[in-house]
């Protein structure tokens, strides 16, 4: 871990991280969170679904979009060509439960897409379930684990 924020320069500016000097190495990055939900839209997911649509599928697709447009997004971020994206949704009792998983061969990780990806699909459960519930809450958005590049392996 660096002991200062790699994002800013020496005189406090923004800037992006010059990568041309680290090696081209295969990448994995997953993320997680949830979106808490009331009991009246759990059942409309187990059951008939919501006014909207297929809930889960909308959100899937997404939050792999999402993960495609990062760099679009957040304006640091290096665009990487992306091996793979997977967004898994599952539905508890309170929650809809997001995993993201994205990979590259690349020179800088891919965190911030599987983030990005759980962002999006959270943002599109809620945008989906509104009308049924106004006070979902997303929660929890974090790294779960990440792998590949210089500082390796590293979970939660």
């Amino acid at each position: 871990m660096s002991d200062r924020l790699t994002h800013v320069d020496e005189s406090g500016a923004a800037r992006m991280v010059d990568v041309s000097g680290k090696d081209v190495t295969a990448r994995t990055a997953s993320a997680s969170g949830r979106v808490q939900v009331s009991e009246a839209v759990v059942a409309l997911l187990r059951g008939a679904g919501v006014p909207k649509g297929d809930t889960l599928a909308v959100a899937r697709l997404a939050g792999i979009m999402g993960a495609k447009q990062t760099p679009s997004l957040i304006p640091l971020c290096h665009p990487l060509s992306l091996s793979s994206v997977s967004v898994d949704l599952s539905v508890t009792d309170h929650a809809v439960v997001i995993l993201a998983t994205v990979r590259t061969t690349d020179r800088t990780g891919v965190e911030m897409e599987a983030l990005t990806a759980v962002a999006v699909a959270a943002l599109t459960v809620i945008d989906m379930v509104k009308a049924v519930d106004r006070a979902a809450v997303i929660t929890d958005v974090r790294v779960e684990t990440k792998s590949g590049g210089k500082s390796g392996d590293w979970a939660r």
